[in-house]
């Protein structure tokens, strides 16, 4: 496998719908789940899927008039690559300065907090 990049926002949503689903997945099945949500047509989501192919985030084959789709990149991989950019690009690698700025923006709850809590005592063990 290439190594991974960054892919835009309407490629992601194609591949949350891919990875909720068990492969292989069809563009008519794509189209019914995200058609009505984006409003896209038939054509930019096969453009988009085109793309993806090329990224090799997907494989395709052709079965009579339709075509299937399989994730080459697990949803796992892709989270675990974002989450080192960001982390790396925003914070220095630091996980303190992460929670400090979701706590300053009040996107952390308390509940939330004493659950970071309980996880760093598990792992400390």
């Amino acid at each position: 496998m290439t190594t991974l990049k960054k892919i835009p926002a309407a490629e992601f949503e194609i591949m949350k719908v891919i990875w909720k689903n068990t492969p292989p997945i069809t563009t008519s099945m794509l189209m019914e789940q995200l058609g009505k949500e984006k409003k896209w047509r038939a054509q930019t989501l096969i453009s988009l899927l085109s793309r993806l192919v090329e990224r090799e985030f997907l494989s395709t084959e052709k079965n009579g008039k339709e075509r299937t789709y399989f994730p080459l990149v697990s949803k796992e991989e892709y989270l675990k690559y974002e989450t080192s950019n960001f982390m790396e690009r925003f914070h220095e690698n630091s996980f303190l300065s992460l929670v400090n700025t979701l706590y300053e923006g009040k996107k952390l709850s308390n509940k939330e907090l004493e659950k970071l809590s309980e996880w760093i005592k598990k792992r400390g063990e």
